[in-house]
Protein backbone atom coordinates (compact mmCIF):
# COMPACT_ATOMS: atom_id res chain seq x y z
CA UNK A 1 0.00 0.00 0.00
CA UNK A 2 1.32 3.53 -0.98
CA UNK A 3 1.91 6.38 1.57
CA UNK A 4 -0.71 8.32 -0.34
CA UNK A 5 -2.92 5.44 0.04
CA UNK A 6 -2.15 5.23 3.53
CA UNK A 7 -2.58 8.54 4.60
CA UNK A 8 -6.32 9.01 2.61
CA UNK A 9 -7.27 5.97 4.39
CA UNK A 10 -6.23 7.01 7.73
CA UNK A 11 -7.78 10.62 7.00
CA UNK A 12 -10.84 8.63 5.81
CA UNK A 13 -11.04 6.76 9.23
CA UNK A 14 -10.67 10.26 11.33
CA UNK A 15 -12.90 11.34 9.42
CA UNK A 16 -15.68 9.14 10.02
CA UNK A 17 -14.64 8.41 13.67
CA UNK A 18 -15.85 12.54 13.62
CA UNK A 19 -18.64 12.04 11.82
CA UNK A 20 -19.73 9.39 14.52
CA UNK A 21 -18.74 11.06 18.14
CA UNK A 22 -19.11 14.34 16.87
CA UNK A 23 -21.57 17.38 19.07
CA UNK A 24 -24.80 17.81 17.99
CA UNK A 25 -27.55 20.35 18.98
CA UNK A 26 -31.02 19.67 19.47
CA UNK A 27 -34.32 21.06 19.69
CA UNK A 28 -36.69 21.95 22.44
CA UNK A 29 -40.00 23.56 22.36
CA UNK A 30 -39.80 26.41 24.65
CA UNK A 31 -36.84 25.31 25.87
CA UNK A 32 -35.79 27.97 28.95
CA UNK A 33 -39.65 29.61 29.02
CA UNK A 34 -41.51 26.36 30.08
CA UNK A 35 -41.78 23.42 32.04
CA UNK A 36 -41.67 20.55 29.81
CA UNK A 37 -37.75 21.52 28.71
CA UNK A 38 -36.67 21.51 32.29
CA UNK A 39 -34.85 17.94 32.16
CA UNK A 40 -32.49 19.14 29.62
CA UNK A 41 -31.09 21.94 31.66
CA UNK A 42 -30.76 19.33 34.38
CA UNK A 43 -28.66 16.85 32.04
CA UNK A 44 -26.86 19.63 30.42
CA UNK A 45 -25.20 20.73 33.63
CA UNK A 46 -25.06 16.93 34.96
CA UNK A 47 -23.49 16.16 31.87
CA UNK A 48 -26.12 13.45 32.26
CA UNK A 49 -26.34 13.36 28.18
CA UNK A 50 -22.31 12.99 28.11
CA UNK A 51 -22.46 9.95 30.39
CA UNK A 52 -24.84 7.90 27.80
CA UNK A 53 -22.79 8.76 25.69
CA UNK A 54 -24.54 11.91 23.79
CA UNK A 55 -22.62 14.88 22.94
CA UNK A 56 -25.19 17.39 23.17
CA UNK A 57 -23.60 21.10 22.03
CA UNK A 58 -26.37 22.97 23.15
CA UNK A 59 -30.08 22.98 22.70
CA UNK A 60 -32.26 24.96 20.40
CA UNK A 61 -35.81 26.74 21.61
CA UNK A 62 -38.37 27.71 19.53
CA UNK A 63 -42.21 28.70 20.18
CA UNK A 64 -42.99 24.69 19.15
CA UNK A 65 -45.15 22.99 17.12
CA UNK A 66 -44.56 23.84 13.14
CA UNK A 67 -41.63 26.10 14.17
CA UNK A 68 -39.79 23.02 15.92
CA UNK A 69 -40.39 20.68 13.06
CA UNK A 70 -38.75 23.68 10.67
CA UNK A 71 -36.11 24.01 12.87
CA UNK A 72 -35.41 20.31 13.38
CA UNK A 73 -35.37 18.98 9.53
CA UNK A 74 -33.89 22.45 8.68
CA UNK A 75 -31.27 22.39 10.71
CA UNK A 76 -31.09 18.17 10.55
CA UNK A 77 -31.03 17.94 13.79
CA UNK A 78 -31.14 14.21 15.23
CA UNK A 79 -34.14 15.03 18.07
CA UNK A 80 -36.14 17.58 18.93
CA UNK A 81 -39.10 17.55 21.64
CA UNK A 82 -42.07 18.44 20.36
CA UNK A 83 -46.15 18.98 20.78
CA UNK A 84 -47.40 15.71 19.66
CA UNK A 85 -50.48 17.17 17.18
CA UNK A 86 -48.31 18.63 15.45
CA UNK A 87 -45.35 16.07 14.74
CA UNK A 88 -48.19 14.05 13.64
CA UNK A 89 -49.67 16.41 11.43
CA UNK A 90 -45.87 17.27 9.98
CA UNK A 91 -45.58 13.68 9.40
CA UNK A 92 -49.49 13.34 7.79
CA UNK A 93 -47.80 16.02 5.47
CA UNK A 94 -44.83 13.57 4.39
CA UNK A 95 -42.31 14.90 6.96
CA UNK A 96 -39.78 11.74 7.74
CA UNK A 97 -40.13 11.67 11.63
CA UNK A 98 -40.88 8.80 14.21
CA UNK A 99 -41.77 9.58 18.13
CA UNK A 100 -39.38 7.79 20.11
CA UNK A 101 -40.72 8.83 23.61
CA UNK A 102 -43.25 9.99 25.76
CA UNK A 103 -41.84 12.77 27.77
CA UNK A 104 -44.65 14.69 29.40
CA UNK A 105 -47.88 12.64 30.70
CA UNK A 106 -50.04 15.43 31.92
CA UNK A 107 -51.00 18.97 31.39
CA UNK A 108 -50.37 19.40 35.52
CA UNK A 109 -48.11 22.27 34.90
CA UNK A 110 -51.79 24.52 33.83
CA UNK A 111 -54.13 26.38 36.56
CA UNK A 112 -56.86 28.33 35.94
CA UNK A 113 -57.05 31.96 38.17
CA UNK A 114 -58.68 34.57 38.95
CA UNK A 115 -57.94 37.92 40.89
CA UNK A 116 -57.79 38.09 44.38
CA UNK A 117 -61.56 38.62 45.56
CA UNK A 118 -62.83 37.84 42.68
CA UNK A 119 -66.55 35.91 43.02
CA UNK A 120 -65.35 33.22 40.16
CA UNK A 121 -63.83 30.59 42.71
CA UNK A 122 -64.77 27.22 41.44
CA UNK A 123 -65.12 25.73 38.04
CA UNK A 124 -68.94 25.86 38.84
CA UNK A 125 -68.70 29.63 38.68
CA UNK A 126 -67.25 29.42 34.91
CA UNK A 127 -70.29 29.54 32.83
CA UNK A 128 -70.68 33.05 31.21
CA UNK A 129 -67.19 34.41 31.75
CA UNK A 130 -64.50 35.19 30.09
CA UNK A 131 -61.98 32.64 29.86
CA UNK A 132 -58.44 33.54 28.38
CA UNK A 133 -56.12 31.32 26.14
CA UNK A 134 -52.79 32.24 23.86
CA UNK A 135 -53.71 31.46 20.81
CA UNK A 136 -55.97 29.88 18.24
CA UNK A 137 -56.06 25.38 18.10
CA UNK A 138 -53.02 26.03 21.26
CA UNK A 139 -52.96 23.37 24.24
CA UNK A 140 -54.74 25.78 26.34
CA UNK A 141 -57.68 26.99 24.50
CA UNK A 142 -58.31 23.10 24.03
CA UNK A 143 -57.87 22.72 28.08
CA UNK A 144 -59.99 25.60 28.20
CA UNK A 145 -62.79 23.44 26.49
CA UNK A 146 -62.18 20.36 28.20
CA UNK A 147 -62.53 21.85 31.65
CA UNK A 148 -65.81 23.22 30.64
CA UNK A 149 -66.43 19.58 29.19
CA UNK A 150 -65.65 17.99 32.53
CA UNK A 151 -68.59 20.12 34.12
CA UNK A 152 -71.03 19.44 31.42
CA UNK A 153 -70.82 22.79 29.73
CA UNK A 154 -70.46 23.50 25.80
CA UNK A 155 -67.84 26.32 24.93
CA UNK A 156 -70.00 28.28 24.12
CA UNK A 157 -71.61 28.63 27.80
CA UNK A 158 -68.51 30.58 28.39
CA UNK A 159 -66.60 33.57 26.47
CA UNK A 160 -63.13 31.77 25.27
CA UNK A 161 -60.78 34.79 24.46
CA UNK A 162 -57.68 34.99 23.15
CA UNK A 163 -55.20 36.95 24.20
CA UNK A 164 -51.66 35.86 23.08
CA UNK A 165 -48.96 34.50 25.84
CA UNK A 166 -49.13 33.55 29.52
CA UNK A 167 -47.64 36.57 30.93
CA UNK A 168 -50.25 38.88 28.45
CA UNK A 169 -53.15 36.84 30.15
CA UNK A 170 -51.70 37.91 34.28
CA UNK A 171 -51.89 41.55 32.01
CA UNK A 172 -55.44 40.70 30.69
CA UNK A 173 -56.86 39.61 33.71
CA UNK A 174 -55.46 42.92 36.01
CA UNK A 175 -57.06 45.06 33.09
CA UNK A 176 -60.96 43.25 33.52
CA UNK A 177 -60.45 41.70 29.77
CA UNK A 178 -60.85 38.42 30.85
CA UNK A 179 -62.08 36.64 34.07
CA UNK A 180 -60.20 33.83 34.28
CA UNK A 181 -56.92 33.44 33.22
CA UNK A 182 -55.35 29.77 31.84
CA UNK A 183 -51.58 29.58 33.09
CA UNK A 184 -49.01 27.18 32.95
CA UNK A 185 -45.94 27.01 35.41
CA UNK A 186 -43.29 28.85 35.34
CA UNK A 187 -46.06 32.22 34.64
CA UNK A 188 -48.40 30.15 37.33
CA UNK A 189 -45.67 30.11 40.45
CA UNK A 190 -44.13 33.34 39.28
CA UNK A 191 -47.67 35.17 39.94
CA UNK A 192 -49.44 32.51 42.46
CA UNK A 193 -49.51 34.95 45.71
CA UNK A 194 -51.64 37.67 43.26
CA UNK A 195 -53.91 35.38 42.10
CA UNK A 196 -57.08 33.18 43.54
CA UNK A 197 -56.73 29.91 42.17
CA UNK A 198 -60.12 28.13 40.88
CA UNK A 199 -58.96 24.56 39.92
CA UNK A 200 -55.45 22.43 39.24
CA UNK A 201 -55.39 20.68 35.33
CA UNK A 202 -54.58 17.64 37.25
CA UNK A 203 -57.26 17.35 39.59
CA UNK A 204 -59.49 17.89 36.78
CA UNK A 205 -58.64 16.13 33.43
CA UNK A 206 -57.36 12.60 32.86
CA UNK A 207 -53.69 12.31 32.08
CA UNK A 208 -52.88 14.23 28.54
CA UNK A 209 -49.67 13.32 26.35
CA UNK A 210 -47.91 17.36 26.28
CA UNK A 211 -44.58 16.84 24.20
CA UNK A 212 -42.45 13.56 22.79
CA UNK A 213 -39.20 13.04 21.65
CA UNK A 214 -38.92 12.80 18.22
CA UNK A 215 -36.26 12.17 15.59
CA UNK A 216 -35.96 11.63 11.94
CA UNK A 217 -35.68 8.97 9.80
CA UNK A 218 -31.88 9.55 8.73
CA UNK A 219 -30.63 10.28 12.29
CA UNK A 220 -32.85 7.15 13.43
CA UNK A 221 -30.64 5.10 10.62
CA UNK A 222 -27.34 6.76 11.29
CA UNK A 223 -27.48 8.08 14.57
CA UNK A 224 -29.54 5.38 16.66
CA UNK A 225 -26.81 5.55 19.75
CA UNK A 226 -27.31 9.12 19.85
CA UNK A 227 -30.62 9.04 20.41
CA UNK A 228 -30.89 6.12 22.39
CA UNK A 229 -28.26 8.68 24.75
CA UNK A 230 -30.32 11.10 24.75
CA UNK A 231 -33.53 9.15 26.19
CA UNK A 232 -31.58 7.59 28.76
CA UNK A 233 -30.03 11.32 29.45
CA UNK A 234 -33.29 12.83 29.84
CA UNK A 235 -34.53 9.70 32.03
CA UNK A 236 -31.54 10.78 34.35
CA UNK A 237 -32.56 14.21 34.66
CA UNK A 238 -36.01 13.36 35.52
CA UNK A 239 -35.12 11.15 38.28
CA UNK A 240 -32.71 13.72 39.74
CA UNK A 241 -35.67 16.24 39.13
CA UNK A 242 -38.05 14.18 41.65
CA UNK A 243 -34.81 13.14 44.05
CA UNK A 244 -33.83 16.54 44.46
CA UNK A 245 -36.26 19.34 43.62
CA UNK A 246 -34.77 21.93 45.20
CA UNK A 247 -31.11 21.82 44.26
CA UNK A 248 -32.88 21.06 39.97
CA UNK A 249 -35.15 24.38 40.46
CA UNK A 250 -31.77 26.45 41.24
CA UNK A 251 -29.71 24.96 38.01
CA UNK A 252 -33.21 25.71 36.44
CA UNK A 253 -33.63 29.20 37.07
CA UNK A 254 -30.32 29.74 36.20
CA UNK A 255 -30.85 28.59 32.37
CA UNK A 256 -34.31 30.25 32.91
CA UNK A 257 -32.78 33.48 34.07
CA UNK A 258 -36.03 33.19 37.10
CA UNK A 259 -36.05 33.89 40.54
CA UNK A 260 -35.13 30.80 41.97
CA UNK A 261 -37.70 30.67 44.59
CA UNK A 262 -40.18 30.57 41.55
CA UNK A 263 -39.06 27.94 39.57
CA UNK A 264 -38.10 25.70 43.25
CA UNK A 265 -41.80 26.21 44.07
CA UNK A 266 -43.03 24.73 40.49
CA UNK A 267 -40.62 21.94 40.39
CA UNK A 268 -42.02 20.57 43.63
CA UNK A 269 -45.64 21.29 42.53
CA UNK A 270 -44.99 19.44 39.38
CA UNK A 271 -42.94 16.58 41.31
CA UNK A 272 -44.94 16.20 43.67
CA UNK A 273 -48.94 16.69 42.12
CA UNK A 274 -49.52 13.27 40.79
CA UNK A 275 -53.82 14.63 40.71
CA UNK A 276 -56.75 12.31 40.39
CA UNK A 277 -54.41 9.66 38.08
CA UNK A 278 -51.59 9.31 40.11
CA UNK A 279 -49.22 9.86 37.21
CA UNK A 280 -46.05 12.15 37.21
CA UNK A 281 -45.76 15.07 34.82
CA UNK A 282 -42.41 14.40 33.60
CA UNK A 283 -42.63 10.92 32.63
CA UNK A 284 -39.22 8.38 31.76
CA UNK A 285 -39.97 8.60 28.08
CA UNK A 286 -42.40 5.37 28.22
CA UNK A 287 -45.52 5.35 26.30
CA UNK A 288 -48.95 6.28 27.59
CA UNK A 289 -51.04 5.71 24.27
CA UNK A 290 -54.39 6.24 25.88
CA UNK A 291 -52.62 9.65 27.14
CA UNK A 292 -51.98 10.48 23.70
CA UNK A 293 -55.63 9.57 22.37
CA UNK A 294 -57.32 12.46 24.79
CA UNK A 295 -54.33 14.64 23.33
CA UNK A 296 -55.50 13.95 20.08
CA UNK A 297 -59.22 14.40 20.76
CA UNK A 298 -58.65 17.58 22.77
CA UNK A 299 -56.53 18.85 19.37
CA UNK A 300 -59.37 17.85 17.32
CA UNK A 301 -61.66 19.75 19.28
CA UNK A 302 -60.29 23.17 18.54
CA UNK A 303 -59.34 22.45 14.82
CA UNK A 304 -55.62 21.67 15.07
CA UNK A 305 -55.98 18.59 14.29
CA UNK A 306 -58.01 16.09 11.94
CA UNK A 307 -57.79 12.26 11.51
CA UNK A 308 -57.37 9.39 13.50
CA UNK A 309 -53.66 8.50 13.71
CA UNK A 310 -52.21 4.92 13.79
CA UNK A 311 -50.02 5.13 16.41
CA UNK A 312 -47.99 1.67 15.37
CA UNK A 313 -46.71 3.28 12.32
CA UNK A 314 -46.02 6.89 14.07
CA UNK A 315 -44.07 5.26 16.68
CA UNK A 316 -40.51 3.68 17.15
CA UNK A 317 -40.59 2.19 20.88
CA UNK A 318 -37.10 0.37 19.55
CA UNK A 319 -34.88 3.35 20.86
CA UNK A 320 -36.51 2.99 24.10
CA UNK A 321 -33.96 0.86 27.47
CA UNK A 322 -35.65 -2.52 27.39
CA UNK A 323 -37.22 -1.56 30.58
CA UNK A 324 -39.61 1.19 29.25
CA UNK A 325 -40.62 -0.77 25.83
CA UNK A 326 -44.36 -1.82 25.89
CA UNK A 327 -44.27 -5.41 27.08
Amino acid sequence: MSRLLRTLLFGTMLLGAYGANAAEQIVVSNYGVAANGMPYAIAMEKGFFQQEGADVSGILSSAGGGTTVRIMLGGNLPYGEIDLAGTVSAIQQGADLRIVSDNVLTVAEFAWASKKGSAIRTVADLKGHKIGYTNPKSTSQALDVLLLESIGLKPTDAELVRVGGFGEQIVALGQGAIDVATLADPVWSKNAADLQPIVFAADVLPPLCDVIGVTTGTAAREHPDFIRAIIRGRRKAVDFMYAHPDEAGDIIAKVYNLDPAVVRAAVNRLTKNEGKAGVHYWGPGSFDFAGMDRMIHAQTVVGAFTGNPDWSKLVDTGFLPDDLKPH
